[in-house]
């Protein structure tokens, strides 16, 4: 039975949380998004404020990953300016303090501005500028994850990976890679991935959305801690050696940053009701829920506790030993991965 209640929205809201995978250029404010377009002379697909909200909401829900994908070209042309992503950063942060985020991890692919302008250091200077002005300040409560794009060679991820080396300590936390999953298995881009890992950076990769619960433990052996979603692990459970397949993700230490209402949306699972994350939770597998493109989906980290806690039987309980698992598996230092632990288990 779901765990909801009357004051399910108000323990959503309140109770504090981790965010591991959200990503900048999915996550704008639509009056922000709005006000950049405008000043860069970009055709917007409404007029208002209202109008592009409604658009967004009619595209995540329009069950087409394409349509869904439509609204990042206009996002990334919104917010490439400097002065732009440093806004953009720095709201995304404040929204999620807003939130009762305690710790927070925002990830983007630097490089995928160069086209309108802004060289990849200026953009990553300008979003962890951003990033340290919020209410999350930089590296005590947030950090940047810099990703690459799956689908090109090898030769641009090794440069989104070197750009990452270079902001390493600086506030980039980790290294991702994003995008089109099918077809563009991590493996092709090993030799990047060893150069992340070899120089310390800690790695999630996009792994199991789209393709099959082996990409997932492919991403592990690559250097992966985390997971961007893994959903798919959830076929382990009911296949040929489903034991195998959930040790060695245990072995390996994955947490999975699983995005329940991304997943609907973009047609990985068919509703929040019968999303993986429950059974995958009661396999043992360690995870957190997320938002992953804010404006995209429509959604914010209280929308998501309550989904989670409305439509499946995962309990209050449940999303705070996430939260837990989630502090613990952050890129963020020590200290900060202590303290919002501490907050997580002072709650009521």
């Amino acid at each position: 039975m779901p765990a909801g209640g009357p004051d399910a929205a108000e323990f959503a809201r309140q109770v504090p949380k981790v965010l591991l995978h959200e990503h900048l250029d999915g996550g704008l404010r639509v009056a922000t998004l709005r006000e950049l377009a405008l000043a860069r002379s970009l055709p917007l697909p409404a007029d208002t404020e209202a109008g592009l909200a409604a658009w967004f909401n009619a595209n995540a829900h329009a069950g087409s990953l394409l349509k869904y994908l439509e609204g990042f070209a206009l996002t990334v042309a919104a917010m490439a300016s400097p002065e732009a992503m440093r806004r953009v950063a720095r709201e995304a942060a404040d929204d999620a303090a807003d939130d009762s985020v305690v710790l927070g991890e925002f990830r983007i692919a630097p490089l995928l501005f160069e086209p309108h302008g802004t060289p990849g250091d200026a953009a990553v200077e300008a979003m962890l500028q951003g990033l340290a002005e919020s209410r999350l300040p930089l590296l005590s409560h947030s950090g940047l994850i810099v990703c690459a794009m799956r689908h090109e060679d090898e030769a641009a991820t090794r440069r989104a990976a070197e750009l990452a080396l270079r902001w390493m300590g600086r506030g980039v936390v980790g290294f991702d890679l994003a995008g089109a999953e099918v077809g563009h298995p991590p493996s092709k881009h090993a030799r990047t991935l060893a150069l992340v890992r070899e120089a310390g950076l800690a790695v999630t990769l996009h792994a199991g959305e789209a393709d099959s619960a082996e990409r997932v433990l492919e991403a592990g052996r690559l250097g992966a801690r985390r997971i961007g979603h893994g959903v798919r692990l959830v076929d382990a459970l009911t296949g040929a050696a489903p034991a195998a397949l959930l040790d060695e993700t245990r072995a390996l230490g994955l947490h999975l940053e699983v995005c329940p209402t991304s997943n609907v949306h973009t047609g990985a699972a068919a509703s929040v009701a019968t999303h993986p994350i429950t059974a995958l939770w009661r396999a043992g597998v360690s995870l957190s829920y997320h938002t992953d493109n804010r404006l995209m989906s429509c959604v914010t980290p209280s929308s998501e506790a309550e989904a989670l806690l409305r439509e499946t039987p995962l309990t209050r309980d449940d999303l705070r030993a996430m939260a837990r698992q989630a502090a613990a598996a952050s890129f963020l230092p020590e200290a900060a991965r202590q303290r919002a632990m501490a907050l997580i288990d002072a709650s009521p």
